[in-house]
């Protein structure tokens, strides 16, 4: 039996709002990503809502398709947003925006964080 080492990147994204980390995840049979901003995070549709919503956390998905999987960060960025926590609602997060809109939104609003 041949084994599979598993993969896991991380590098830095710049957006017209910010820098965030984009990360990726792959195994035998499956992967994921997301991009990790100040704020919260904009990912797959490994990221369980309900979970992030118990804690307050701003969480905007995007979800691929068994053809069409989101693999690396960069996926997201086209991808349509099919589910937020309401603390991604507060920032303005929306389905429907694509990942590249949630994550200059959640951007933008790291400077709101850091005035509080």
């Amino acid at each position: 039996m041949t084994e599979t080492v598993p993969s896991s990147t991380q590098r830095p994204l710049q957006f017209e709002n910010g820098s965030a980390i984009g990360t990726s995840q792959r195994w035998m049979g499956g992967q994921y990503c997301s991009v990790l901003t100040s704020v919260g995070i904009v990912g797959c549709g490994i990221y369980d809502l309900q979970t992030a919503e118990e804690f307050g956390q701003a969480i905007a998905i995007a979800k691929g398709t068994p053809t069409n999987p989101l693999v690396e960060p960069e996926d997201l960025f086209d991808a349509k947003i099919v589910g937020v926590t309401a603390k991604a609602a507060e920032l303005g997060i929306q389905v429907g925006d694509t990942g590249r809109t949630a994550i200059e939104t959640m951007l933008a609003g790291s400077d709101s964080a850091d005035a509080q």
